[in-house]
């Protein structure tokens, strides 16, 4: 999705809000693009970085290139600069900034790619420079997620982080008349310019669709709930290192497994047990360097299936070089989304394509169990299928003792409901509970017994 900024003065014909025009500012707004991405567009993409290796500059360039073609664009050309200091107007610096605009018209580029995370300020100074259109590595991204969301809570979570993108980028519209006149009492206020409007359009709309985010989320906590009997292991890694294949090899689903960025959303669980479900197996969305913070909020609700889980599997691409980069990405996202006491388990996988020796990756793991395999070694999977439902029983469980007073009684429901009770001890003032089970459930209930 692109939204170009031009100079306020190129926009006289954009009315403004009180003048009775709303739905031309409406149309102006989808026009933007913010519903509407650029598929399609022919794309010269600049990855900028500094102090990086060669090896790490391959990387980064093959990363950006993958999600602007998952996005649906053409790359008409390529390129990589290193850059000691991003310059604070056009993070590139003025020289750089027309070689490249140079190359890339000659390559009949309509679009220039900067795999950076821009300010609003910088895209505008970029295009103003390059006389093209400039989408930074956050746009590109959000535009992946837009076209690989299936279900409503996803859609909702992307057009949260589109608005919040877009909102302080409202002046690169075109839209900060200065000039304001009397509107309509009670309607849309006195003198509002039409960026006035728009910025109140924003910001009812993620009102809205906070709502709507927040009914959803207590709809799949619910969900996870009459879960709390079963033992849950969340597939957790770098986008892209197969843990939609390792899904399907465990647990026979049939999800789409492409090979691509984010082709895997939403979160998906399916038994791992072939008697039932007993142990849950779940695959989420995957992780990528300098992921958007928006994003990784906006799909805090999709991740809180990991953060709930009783064991995490660390997926690692073996046959990626960037394996280490990626592998330290996931555990600092996983932190951030406070699962890092979580037990884990590693699952080197795409052994057969391996680029690194697993000795290399092994001495990395700290100790911590694993298996190296390929997902189409039916053997190797079985394998690891029976270790990770040996590590989640054995590793998951625990007694606590809880002391909950009469008047939690929804407390008391909620132990024997979840856990079992191996004791219980009336008191004056409430119930001494000696209970097992899972260390995350035990750790929900102890939380709800100090807010009772």
């Amino acid at each position: 999705m692109r939204i170009q900024s031009k100079p306020v003065e190129e926009h006289a014909e954009v009315p403004l809000a009180d003048e009775g025009r709303l739905e031309a500012v409406t149309e102006q707004w989808n026009n933007a693009g913010i519903r509407e991405s650029h598929a399609g567009a022919a794309c010269w993409v600049v990855s900028c970085g500094t102090r990086r290796t060669p090896v790490e500059e391959q990387a980064q360039l093959a990363e950006i290139l993958g999600l602007v073609e998952a996005h649906g664009d053409t790359v008409v050309g390529h390129e990589t600069v290193n850059i000691r200091r991003p310059d604070p107007k056009t993070y590139l610096g003025p020289g750089t900034c027309a070689a490249i605009a140079a190359r890339a018209k000659e390559a009949g580029a309509t679009l220039l790619v900067v795999d950076v995370q821009l300010s609003p300020s910088q895209t505008r100074n970029l295009e103003d420079a390059t006389g093209l259109p400039i989408s930074d590595r956050e746009i590109v991204i959000l535009g992946v997620f837009e076209r690989h969301a299936r279900s409503r809570a996803a859609r909702i979570q992307i057009e949260l982080a589109h608005l919040a993108w877009l909102r302080p980028r409202i002046r690169g519209l075109g839209l900060d008349m200065d000039q304001q006149a009397g509107g309509v009492m009670g309607s849309r206020g006195s003198g509002d310019t039409a960026s006035e409007l728009l910025a109140r359009q924003l910001d009812d709309r993620m009102v809205h669709l906070r709502r709507a985010a927040a009914k959803l989320e207590r709809a799949a906590a619910l969900r996870r709930q009459g879960r709390d009997g079963c033992e849950r292991i969340a597939l957790v890694g770098y986008t892209n290192a197969g843990k939609t294949s390792l899904m399907n090899a465990l647990t026979g689903a049939d999800l789409s497994a492409r090979s691509r960025p984010f082709e895997t959303l939403d979160t998906t669980s399916r038994s791992l047990t072939r008697r039932g479900g007993e142990v849950l197996l779940s695959d989420t969305v995957g992780f990528i360097r300098d992921l958007p913070e928006r994003l990784l909020a906006s799909f805090a609700t999709t991740l809180a299936e990991a953060r709930e889980a009783s064991l995490l599997v660390r997926v690692v691409d073996l046959s990626d070089p960037e394996w280490r980069l990626h592998l330290e990405t996931t555990e600092a996202q996983i932190e951030a989304l406070g699962a890092g006491g979580i037990p884990r388990f590693y699952a080197l996988n795409k052994l057969d394509g391996a680029v690194v020796p697993v000795e290399d990756v092994v001495a990395e793991l700290d100790g911590h169990p694993f298996r190296a395999l390929s997902s189409f070694d039916a053997d190797a999977v079985d394998a690891l299928r029976t270790a990770l439902i040996e590590a989640v029983r054995a590793g998951s469980h625990a007694m606590q003792t809880l002391f909950v007073p009469y008047s939690a009684s929804a407390v008391t429901a909620e132990v024997y409901r979840s856990t079992t009770v191996c004791s219980a001890e009336a008191t004056d003032t409430g119930l001494q509970l000696v209970v097992e089970g899972p260390k995350h459930v035990l750790a929900r209930l102890a939380s709800m017994v100090e807010g009772a």
